[in-house]
């Protein structure tokens, strides 16, 4: 079977702006990837012209699956929680239906945004990061979520949990550098020439283009890397710094 990759998101424009190049590179692999983004988006700032947070979900919806035809993911599903109230919600649940994407999917490596929140210190993103971390170990132990096996799902230990790691956070709407530009990063991809394909893919999310015009200094600077910390490895997988996402990861 082919190597596989999860992203795991909270709102569409995550997996361009935070991911993007991760999975143009990984596609360009010849790697499996698949996205799960647990809203439709409908609390966004930004909202197009959208009369309401129904139709905005919808649009916000299109312009995902547009954005994953750039971006050429190989599996994109939607769960529909409300935008902006992940943290309202049962953590247990959240990351059972994270851990049955996993048993489902099987991938090798699983990526989400660390415990901060990503640039812009979304509460939603930390809630994706903390259930996405538990699903990650929990998705291999068949005592966690018994239901899913009676559907025929097997359990199942993905290799290696990254998180996405940027030295600039928005701050009252303006990009500032981070308290901890010096972290040692476990991997660092250079994108080159697929920086421009990710910028393509952000802006297929045209209720949100305003984003880019706010930190376009900051994003020229810095859309081009993207950096990644190595949470966990049952298998001690990448000690050392990594050169690729799946590096020292065994096929299954």
């Amino acid at each position: 079977m082919p190597f596989r990759l999860l992203c795991v998101t909270a709102h569409p424009d995550d997996e361009s702006g935070a991911f993007g190049g991760a999975l143009l590179m990984a596609h360009r692999g010849g790697i499996e990837t698949h996205l799960l983004c647990l809203t439709d988006g409908q609390a966004a700032h930004h909202r197009g012209e959208a009369a309401d947070s129904a139709e905005l979900g919808r649009l916000r919806r299109a312009e995902l699956d547009a954005a994953c035809e750039v971006l050429q993911i190989t599996g994109c599903e939607v769960l529909h929680y409300p935008d902006g109230e992940l943290p309202r919600l049962d953590f247990f649940e959240l990351a059972g239906a994270i851990a049955e994407r996993i048993r489902s999917v099987r991938p090798q490596v699983v990526l989400t945004f660390g415990g901060d929140g990503g640039v812009n210190l979304h509460r939603d993103h930390t809630m994706v990061s903390m259930a996405t971390t538990a699903a990650f170990h929990w998705a291999g132990r068949r005592e966690f979520f018994p239901e899913q096996l009676d559907r025929g799902l097997q359990p199942y230990a993905p290799q290696k949990l990254y998180y996405s790691h940027t030295p600039w956070v928005m701050v009252r709407n303006r990009p500032e550098l981070s308290a901890s530009p010096t972290v040692p990063y476990s991997l660092t991809l250079e994108l080159g020439e697929l920086a421009q394909r990710k910028i393509e893919a952000f802006r297929k999310h045209s209720t949100q283009v305003a984003i880019l015009d706010r930190v376009g200094e900051v994003l020229k600077k810095h859309l081009a890397v993207e950096r990644y910390l190595l949470a966990a490895s049952p298998a001690q997988i990448g000690v050392a710094a990594d050169t690729t996402l799946f590096e020292g990861v065994v096929p299954d």
